[in-house]
């Protein structure tokens, strides 16, 4: 060895060195590198003396080594003294140096070797067995693996574990028997690690496989507890976010939401706007609910004194069978039954009365002579049963005629009315509300719609074709509502203005012929009436009242209901080519 390093050897010496190398006595045996156990004799036979008696010069010969002893065991029992034999001289070389090995570290407990054969009893004749120098043979054959003979280092190897075998028991060997040695592990001894950590153990290469150390414990990989715990991680934070997002998104965030709002201020407003004209008239507008003849009806009155008196359309409460049917519900959600008081089918007006109620206000009246095309309007009403109904819009025509009703075919139920016109709007239940100007009086009673597609375009409220507005309302003006109102009041029927003539309601010219004859076959023109002594005839066609134009007898019947029994009218009419102007003075006639 050089400064600790073995020197490596790839094939066995032709040399045995086990000759050369001293057996190290028992006092020895804890420092030596190379304890060989003792050979124990066959029962019966005697060990050879193979001590020389006399020694050449150098190092005294080792003492046999002493029987290995178990880890566990006590101490050893001394194995019993053979017999004496006679002594036998063999003759052997100088011993050469033995190979001095450094070890950098304490000794570890030396490895047990395989015990060797026994030697057998040496012949009567000892020279004739010692060995020749020039003679010499190798203890052993080669080894075919390779294995380097005994006493030449092997290479190195990872050192196993400190193998304790149990007492090896030799086998028995033949007197005549050659002495066969058998090989001596060949312990190396290993650098001691720094840092005082567990010292080197012998290396046995004739060892059973997989005695060696136990393998080490597979240390865990890092790698896949780092990536395991980053998806471990990422999986809780993303359920953590998912629930956090969820919940912001269904509730606006985390926090409690305060959205800025204006302080509370004045919440009155001018009369003339529309929730001034409202707030000032719902207090005296109600909703009817009428019952009778297996039907019932919704529909809208405004309050006239403070009596009780309410007016209404005619075709609100025409299914009313008695008093008892017919109920009022006032805006602040007072309801009271009403009794009829009057009604006219010829100008769609009636009048009830609620008794028992306090408080009533009654709205002002306007002047419908005043309207003029764009003033500003608010309609009030229930339609559709819903109650206090606000809408607004404009007068877009005055005077316009219209009729209503003729459900029963004989024109007894026919409404003419010189209608003010308005786009706010109006739909059924609004029937027989308030039409109000911007002093909130009002100016006219809701009475009637435009119906998509219904023949001759008007339609009241209850019956059009077409439920709901199309921007097309009409009122009857205040004027006359308000004539036939106080007849109804004082005598339960209205009159109506007559001009004595029977028109043909066939004529498809331009104006209001007088017919040839009446219904029953009388005369056409009433015999001491208005237009007998204004000098017309049959067969004139009417073409102007008061300078307006007319072009059926309709427009005309409206025209002059317009006004009161007893006012003058000037009529222009065509007879035979030329045109006439007559004067004539409005007569009476019963309503029903």
């Amino acid at each position: 060895m050089n400064n600790g390093k073995p020197n490596w050897w790839s094939r066995p010496s032709s040399t045995p060195e086990a000759a050369r190398i001293p057996t190290p006595s028992p006092a020895d045996e804890g420092d030596g590198d190379f304890p060989l156990p003792a050979p124990r004799p066959a029962p019966g036979q005697e060990p050879a003396d193979l001590t020389d008696p006399a020694p050449a010069p150098g190092p005294p010969a080792a003492e046999p080594p002493a029987e290995p002893v178990a880890a566990d065991a006590g101490p050893a029992a001394e194995p019993p003294a053979p017999e004496a034999a006679p002594a036998v001289e063999l003759t052997k070389p100088a011993p050469e140096p033995a190979v001095e090995l450094t070890k950098t570290g304490p000794a570890t407990e030396p490895a047990a070797a395989p015990p060797a054969e026994p030697a057998p009893p040496a012949p009567a004749d000892a020279e004739a067995y010692a060995p020749a120098p020039q003679a010499r043979q190798p203890l052993h054959t080669p080894d075919e693996y390779r294995t380097p003979p005994y006493g030449e280092p092997g290479p190195w190897a990872p050192a196993p574990p400190v193998q304790r075998p149990p007492a090896a028991v030799p086998p028995q060997a033949h007197p005549h028997s050659q002495p066969h040695s058998q090989p001596q592990a060949h312990a190396h001894p290993q650098p001691q690690p720094q840092g005082g950590a567990a010292p080197w153990v012998q290396y046995d290469p004739w060892s059973a496989p997989g005695t060696g150390a136990p393998p080490l414990p597979r240390k865990k990989s890092r790698k896949g507890l780092a990536i395991a715990a980053a998806l471990a991680f990422a999986l809780v934070t993303g359920v953590i976010g998912g629930g956090i997002g969820a919940y912001v998104e269904r509730n606006g965030g985390i926090t409690t939401v305060e959205l800025p709002q204006a302080e509370a201020g004045d919440t009155g407003r001018a009369p003339d706007s529309v929730a001034g004209i409202a707030a000032s008239a719902l207090p005296g507008v109600v909703t009817l609910h009428v019952r009778g003849n297996g039907s019932s009806g919704t529909g809208t009155g405004f309050v006239l004194d403070t009596k009780g008196h309410i007016l209404t359309n005619n075709h609100v409460v025409d299914g009313a069978a008695s008093s008892e049917d017919i109920s009022v519900t006032f805006s602040s959600g007072e309801t009271a039954r009403a009794k009829l008081i009057g009604k006219d089918t010829g100008y769609d007006l009636a009048v009830v009365q609620v008794t028992g109620v306090s408080g009533l206000k009654a709205l002002p009246l306007g002047n419908s002579d005043n309207v003029r095309v764009g003033d500003p309007v608010v309609a009030i009403g229930a339609p559709f049963d819903l109650s206090n109904t606000v809408t607004s819009g404009i007068i877009s025509a005055k005077e316009r005629p219209i009729t209503a009703g003729g459900e029963k075919g004989d024109g007894s139920d026919i409404s003419y009315v010189d209608a003010l016109q308005t786009d706010a709007p109006i739909n059924p239940g609004n029937s027989g509300g308030p039409l109000l100007d911007s002093k909130a009086q009002v100016i006219g009673i809701n009475s009637a719609i435009r119906a998509a597609g219904g023949g001759s375009g008007e339609g009241e409220g209850e019956g059009a074709s077409q439920p709901g507005s199309i921007g097309l309302g009409f009122a009857i003006p205040i004027n006359q509502g308000k004539r036939v109102a106080e007849e109804l009041i004082n005598t339960g029927k209205a009159t109506h203005p007559v001009i004595g003539v029977s028109l043909d309601m066939q004529f498809q010219g331009d104006g209001a012929r007088v017919g040839e004859k009446g219904k029953d076959g009388s005369a056409s023109v009433t015999a001491g009436g208005p237009a007998a002594k204004a000098g017309l005839r049959p067969g004139d066609v009417i073409t102007k009242v008061d300078g307006q134009r007319v072009h059926n007898g309709e427009e005309l019947i409206v025209k002059i209901r317009a006004h009161r029994p007893g006012d003058k009218l000037e009529l222009t009419l065509s007879r035979d080519g030329k045109e006439l102007t007559k004067t004539l003075t409005l007569g009476s006639s019963q309503g029903t």
